[in-house]
């Protein structure tokens, strides 16, 4: 009991739960078998795949033999990680896909790209946090449009894909950053209000969790299930890039890439998260989406949120 009450204060910390510690401590309650299981005939579908979180997801289904598409931006750094997940599993099947996903045009390429083909697993993870206010080629924030407008309509396209065999799962990384956030429709691209890339990063990841609940709805019966997860505090190269500061002080306290992608390749492999849908995790735990009262969202605004996206997708990328 003494230990559980431990547990509790360290968490309500923040401090010493989204850090390497914090993954840690909760680790010793994970179940090893959990993530014993083969994917041979999967087919997994990972944004943002070429470094930190998305990189060590895409190996680790790899290594369970899953067909792995590493939908990536840049070629050059695409077909570096492929490269780099052959090396490790020279019979791994894996494929580059050049894919921008604040792009609607490209996400609708990609799509129909696909064909019939299948997809088991796909994994919302691609991120972006430019310190400056920047524009797409079709006029969106690019902030908006790589976390909330690409991965929505992604979904709708992919939509026959992941209901053609049954089964298929649907992860949305987000961030604990969007705890400070109360979801607002206000001015989302910051057209009129100062841009601020912080709160503009934790805003859109507060609509990947809203748009992530609303895609299992959606989907229920389907046999698709939808979860979205945070990785906690991780050593990547995005964290590095668009928040230097932080990383530096917190040097020796980060979770490496491949303890903040844990949670996702749980989420993709375990049996417990495809009995259920729609939840929120940490550190294979469902977790709050709301720490304080005062974010919490309406059903009202999370309808507008949805009728937005959906807006939006068919008037851009055509």
């Amino acid at each position: 009991m003494a230990r559980s009450l431990w547990d509790t204060l360290l968490d309500a910390s923040i401090f010493a739960s989204f850090d390497r510690t914090g993954f840690e401590r909760h680790a010793r309650t994970f179940d090893a078998n959990d993530l014993e299981l083969r994917l041979t005939g999967v087919r997994a579908l990972v944004t943002g795949a070429n470094s930190g979180i998305g990189f060590a997801t895409a190996v680790a289904l790899a290594e369970r033999d899953a067909e792995v598409v590493l939908c990536c931006r840049d070629a050059e750094r695409g077909r570096a990680a492929m490269l780099a997940v052959r090396d490790r599993y020279p019979a791994a099947r894996v494929e580059l896909a050049v894919l921008d996903v604040s792009q609607l045009a490209d996400v609708r390429r990609f799509a129909a790209a696909q064909g019939e083909r299948p997809v088991h697993l796909l994994v919302h993870n691609a991120g972006t946090m430019p310190d400056e206010r920047t524009v797409t080629a079709e006029g969106v924030e690019v902030t908006l449009a790589t976390h909330v407008l690409g991965p929505h309509l992604l979904t709708r396209l992919l939509r026959p894909a992941l209901e053609a065999d049954g089964g298929a799962r649907v992860v949305w990384v987000a961030s604990g950053g969007m705890y400070s956030e109360r979801l607002s429709l206000d001015d989302p691209e910051c057209a009129e209000r100062p841009y601020e890339p912080m709160q503009v990063y934790a805003q859109t990841k507060r609509k990947q969790v809203v748009l992530a609940a609303q895609w299992a709805e959606k989907l229920r019966g389907t046999g698709v299930v939808v979860h979205a997860m945070h990785p906690g505090w991780a050593d990547t190269p995005a964290v590095r890039r668009y928040m230097p500061r932080f990383h530096a002080r917190m040097q020796g306290r980060l979770r490496s890439p491949e303890q903040g992608a844990d949670t996702v390749i749980w989420l993709c492999v375990a049996e417990a998260p495809g009995l259920e849908t729609g939840r929120f995790y940490f550190d294979r735990a469902p977790r709050r989406t709301h720490l304080v009262p005062w974010t919490r969202e309406s059903a009202a605004d999370a309808a507008l949120l949805w009728d937005d996206c959906e807006r939006r997708v068919d008037e851009l990328g055509l």
